[in-house]
Formats: C-alpha cells, structure tokens, sequence
C-alpha cells in the first residue's frame, strides 16, 4: 500500500500542530526514502495508552532521503543523514539540521552540509555534542565508504567535514565487500573511543576521540585498532548496554549477533548469536536492535525472506543472550523499529511493505503480543519519538 496522506508544505502545522499532548500521548519522527510518494521526515502523535498513531501528520519536512535521524539528548536539535547518491534526484549526499521547538516539538532548518560521500546511513552524536559522525556506505565499489567527522556548532549549525577515513575491504563476498562500507560509528559509553562498523571490511574500526588535542583531526586510531569479524559477515549497527560494560552487533549478511566485553576502548567478543541458522542466504539480513529501557531485554530485526524480529534476555552479568521469541513482522523488510517510551508497544518500520507495524509488549517478560495497528506510510527507515520538555 502506498502513502495515501495529501502532500503537505514543508514545515506546515495544520489545526493540530498547537494542540498539547496527554501525558499518554508523545511525538514520533519518520525518516524516509523518498524515490516514491514521501515527502521526507513526518511528525506525527502517537498514544502510548492505546498504541495508535495519528495518521493526520502534525508537520511534513520536504527533504531528500532523510533515511536516518539522531536527536540531541537534550531534544533540542535533530540531525538527519541524507541518503543521496548517483542516479537519484539529488547525486550529492548531505546532512542536515534541525533546531526542535521545546513547546510545540516543531522542527525547523537550521543549515544542511555535504558529507562528501555517497549514500549516509547512519549519524550519531559525540557525547558533549561537539561533533557528529557521519557514515557514507556508498553502494558503488567506486569509491566506497567512508567515515566523515562534522563539528557541531553551539547554535547546532552544522560545519563542513573536517576529517575523513576510509578502510581497507575484505573482499570476501565480491558483490558486497570490493570496498569499504561504513554502515554505523557510534561513541564510547565514556565519550573517549568511537567505533566504525564497516560491512564491506568485517571490521568494527576504533578510534580515540580527543578533539582538544587536534580539534581538525578528533580521531586517532586506537590500540587495538580493529576487532576482526567472521569473513563475509558485514557488521552493521552496535549497541553499549546502559552500565557500559557490554555489547552487541548485528552483522547484515551473516545474520548474527556478538556479544562483547567493553574496557577501556577495547571490545571483546565473548559470544555469537545466529538469527537465521541453516537457513538459507534470503533469510540472513540482520539489521536493527535496540535494548528496553530496564535492559533486560535485546531485540533485533533480521530482514531478507524471514521478516522477523527476535526477542533475546540478557544476561546482565555477561551480556550474552537467550533467545526468547520470533515474530513476524507482518511486512516485509523491517529496517528500523522503537520502542515507545512506555514501553508497551513497538512499532516497525517495514521499509519495503510501505508500513509501520505497532505490536504490544509485555514489559515483565519482554514479548511480543499482538498487533494494534498498521499504518500506510511510504518506505519508512527509521523512528524517533521525542517529549515535550
């Protein structure tokens, strides 16, 4: 089903865009791509009382490929990727920037920079929010991925890149690995290391990050530089638990799991996990996870032909997990998915179905229950939900 909402102007409100929101209700932001019938980035409510989202848009932001979308941890500013790349309407990947209104939760352009790289899947914020890291995957062998630093400014301004890194491939898979493809670079728990994932490697790249000591070069290879990965297992998307002390990552093309020790900025990996064990190739697709708030539990996406999302218990002493249910997401291609701030719901965002799924949760026992809602929305990527302050 296709997006059967009216193309709103960018930035437009409509009657509902001053209304204030139940202590039930919360905001949530759809990235998209847009080579179909989206708009860009959608703001919408969402009831965490019954699990319903309003499908009237509470504002519509005009933007190319706005595929991925990182809020500030103070909700003041959202920085959203712009996965652009050769043969689309827009060949130039960018990054733009947000400023959040902290009454009304609308969202305004402050400024939008190049990343100088093709197709940006993914950003995230350095701890202080003095900088955003930035993955260009490029699909195209030539000239692959790279990994590009941004400052940010106190008015949340983007500045030109001002460092860059690239890796060098694994070649293992030649369809996917003939080059580097940065898929995620996400910060330390301490804000000192950044980690690169990088699909076409096998590698999660370390870096130190000191931005006092070079503010035009912030990151120097760590010691370890690298944690190798299986061949052809293409990492994608790490997560830190909340007390630091563990992760996990998802690898796309094998669909596994590994499970890490954190220290000091070295990660150690102490179990691997397979979402798709004796299926076939169509199957191993893992892409997103995310831990519940009271992190005892792990859920992951695993895409391709299977088209779940796994429910994992964590250890809280090693961080290695059991798993506990599969379920259908009842579409196909789950690339992103959240958990409300409830904690009652999730909601799925199946990219290639055009919808966002919502299921309930149950908080104790962290599984999936049935599903409360099926909203048509064109190739979703990614949510976010934000609060009023």
């Amino acid at each position: 089903m296709r997006n059967v909402w009216p193309l709103l102007i960018a930035g437009s409100l409509g009657a509902m865009g001053v209304q204030v929101a139940s202590a039930d209700n919360y905001q949530l932001l759809v990235g998209s791509y847009t080579a179909g019938q989206s708009q860009g980035i959608y703001r919408l409510n969402f009831d965490s009382a019954t699990g319903q989202i309003d499908a009237r848009p509470l504002q519509v932001i005009q933007s190319e490929n706005p595929s991925w979308l990182t809020l500030s941890r103070d909700q003041q500013r959202v920085f959203v990727v712009n996965e652009n790349g050769p043969g689309q309407t827009d060949p130039v990947g960018r990054v733009s920037s947000y400023a959040i209104d902290p009454k009304t939760l609308v969202l305004t352009l402050i400024n939008q920079v190049q990343s100088l790289g093709n197709e940006p899947t993914h950003s995230s914020l350095s701890l202080e929010a003095s900088h955003l890291f930035v993955s260009n995957y490029s699909v195209a062998e030539d000239p692959g991925g790279t990994l590009a630093v941004l400052p940010v400014a106190a008015d949340g301004s983007l500045k030109p890149v001002v460092q860059m890194s690239s890796h060098p491939a694994s070649r293992v898979n030649p369809e996917r690995q003939m080059s580097a493809h940065v898929h995620a670079t996400i910060p330390s728990p301490d804000g000192q290391y950044v980690f690169s994932n990088d699909l076409g490697a096998d590698k999660v790249f370390a870096y130190r990050f000191d931005p006092k000591a070079n503010p035009d070069l912030p990151l120097t290879p760590a010691t370890p530089s690298f944690v190798q990965l299986p061949p052809g297992s293409g990492p994608r998307h790490l997560l830190f638990s909340a007390d630091g002390k563990h992760a996990w990552l998802t690898m796309e093309m094998s669909a596994q799991v590994a499970v890490f020790d954190y220290r000091d900025g070295k990660l150690e990996q102490t179990q691997l996990v397979d979402l798709a064990a004796g299926q076939p190739v169509s199957d191993k697709a893992a892409a997103a996870l995310h831990a519940s708030r009271d992190g005892k539990f792990l859920y992951v996406s695993n895409r391709g032909t299977a088209n779940q999302l796994l429910v994992f218990a964590i250890d809280p002493a090693t961080g290695h997990l059991k798993e506990l249910q599969r379920r259908p997401v009842e579409g196909d291609h789950p690339r992103e998915f959240s958990l409300d701030p409830s904690g009652k719901f999730v909601l799925i965002a199946n990219q290639k179905s055009n919808q966002i799924v919502v299921v309930e949760r149950d908080a104790i026992t962290g599984l999936l229950g049935k599903t409360v809602q099926k909203l048509p929305m064109d190739a979703p990527s990614d949510l976010k939900f934000m609060v009023r302050q």
